[in-house]
Parts: C-alpha cells; structure tokens; sequence
C-alpha cells in the first residue's frame, strides 16, 4: 500500500502497458510523488465521498505516456497525478471537484468533459513545491477540445 486506500498495484495497473509490455514501474522519485499524492489527495478525497473511490489513471512511465497520447508534460510521468474515478457513494463527480478545489493543495485541477453539471472524471495533480493551483476545464465541442481556465477573481470559467 502507498496509502491508506491506495495500492501501488492500482497505482500502476495499465492495460495499454500490458498490452504492449511496457514496464510501468516508477522510480524512487516517482514513488514518493506518488506517495504524497495517494496521502495528501486520494485517501482525503476517498474520506469525504465516504465510499471505493478508484484511479483511471495514475503512475504513467514516460514510454506508457507516449503510446496513449499523454502531454509531455504531464503530471502524471512524474507520478504526481491521479484520474479520479466515483465507484459509488453519495457525492458526485462536481462535489469532488469542489471539495478538491476548496481544501486541498494542488498544482492542478481539472474538470474533465462530461457538461457544465458534471465532468466525466476528476484529474489533480500536486508536484511537492508546485502549488500553483490551475483550475481549468476541457469539454468537447463539435469534436474538439475546448480549454477553459478558472478565474479565482470572478469565480467563473474564461475560454483559453
């Protein structure tokens, strides 16, 4: 376990890396980033909804990250993002990403398609020392990505 809820098992299971046998083991640094985020943001988060919450994506080696399309820059190469993934509970998939964006620290938070409602999942990512705390938004539309970044002033999406 690198966490109360969380296994590194979980942590790193990709069906993409099997398929194409990829090893998807992080490093010690990775580990610890990793770690911090199962610590500081997955079982805090696990706490609140009250009920299994999973990843849909956690650990991704930089090979791994290039055979799905990931960004180059992705958090989730340094082991310090997680996908969140409701397994049930009372809270939705909006009141995670509220909860998250009120009371924890993060370097980034992201709303993940789905509608203004409800995003389809939850991405956040913490880099120990990166506390920027970017709010932003992507949805679909007419089959694009669409950026949107939060506005802590006005409380309120503006489109990149």
């Amino acid at each position: 376990m690198i966490s109360k809820f969380m296994s590194l098992d979980e942590a790193t299971r990709s069906r993409t890396a099997s398929k194409l046998g990829i090893d998807n083991k992080p490093t010690k640094f990775q580990f610890e980033n990793m770690r911090f985020v199962a610590t500081e943001i997955f079982d805090k988060v696990r706490e609140f909804v009250g009920a299994p919450v999973t990843c849909s994506s956690f650990f991704r080696s930089t090979e791994l990250n290039l055979a799905i399309g990931g960004s180059e820059r992705s958090f989730h190469t340094l082991g310090a993002a997680i996908d969140l993934r409701l397994l049930g509970g009372g809270k939705t998939y909006a009141e995670v990403f509220e909860f998250i964006r009120v009371n924890l620290k993060f370097s980034e938070l992201i709303w993940e398609f789905g509608n203004d409602e409800e995003p389809d999942w939850v991405h956040v990512a913490y880099a120990s020392g990166d506390e920027r705390a970017k709010v932003k938004k992507v949805q679909k539309v007419n089959g694009q990505n669409v950026w949107f970044r939060y506005d802590w002033d006005t409380c309120e999406w503006i489109k990149r």
